[in-house]
């Protein structure tokens, strides 16, 4: 008890927009929790269908890949299945990777969701910290010019410390919500990244079977040239 006692008098010497600050504080927990246990998820589903698709992929079984990725709703498993669905339709590279590009931006913005907000209401828990300080020097101020001189001092401290508390409140609530906003930034940016090297090395190793149908043709070619 004796803890909590100095948090809440200093949450009440804060006056009005301390419980703005507080709220936006609320929501940008919210929204950490939510986006940390959503990537994290996506992160582990991801790690566990490459670790499966991989040495598949590298042999070239195309086959078995998209065995292994057609009930799996991992993101990476999406991009790869929009290559597979393409994998034989269409023989030019470009236009596999069109169409895996294609899957990642509709996947990356669902990875990028609600992470913005944060960096937002960072900014709007400093600025309603710097209301709170105009408004608690605009009280310091009126009691200063409407009250005797004997309660003068006392309050202008309280109207100051309003001010001050309110300011501190704002950037104690500010900073580490953009300490939050840059990790799940760069979170994201690691699970954009796995998804771009999946789409090469798949594109790499379609590439690397077609060279080898093209160089199993030449060889059927040239010994039924010879035989001739």
């Amino acid at each position: 008890m004796e803890v909590f006692y100095p948090i809440v008098k200093f949450f009440t010497a804060g006056g009005l927009f301390m419980l703005p600050i507080l709220l936006v504080g609320a929501i940008a927990t919210a929204i950490t929790i939510e986006r940390y246990i959503t990537l994290a998820k996506m992160s582990a589903r991801n790690r566990r269908t490459w670790s499966r698709v991989e040495p598949v992929l590298v042999s070239g079984a195309f086959d078995k890949v998209r065995e292994l990725t057609s009930q799996d709703d991992s993101p990476i498993a999406r991009v790869l299945n929009m290559g597979l669905a393409l994998e034989g339709a269409v023989r030019r590279r470009d236009d596999v990777e069109k169409a895996m590009q294609e899957s990642m931006m509709e996947i990356v913005p669902q990875l990028e969701k609600r992470t913005h907000y944060l960096a937002t209401l960072a900014n709007v828990a400093t600025l309603l910290g710097l209301l709170g300080t105009v408004s608690g020097l605009i009280h310091a101020f009126s009691a200063v010019a409407t009250v005797n001189p004997a309660e003068k001092a006392n309050l202008l401290s309280a109207s100051i410390s309003e001010a001050m508390n309110c300011t501190a409140f704002g950037l104690v609530t500010a900073v580490p919500i953009l300490v939050v906003h840059a990790f799940l930034q760069s979170k994201t940016m690691g699970l954009s990244d796995g998804l771009e090297t999946a789409a090469i090395r798949f594109l790499n190793a379609l590439a690397a079977r077609q060279a080898a149908r093209a160089q199993s043709r030449l060889e059927l070619v040239q010994q039924a040239a010879s035989a001739a």
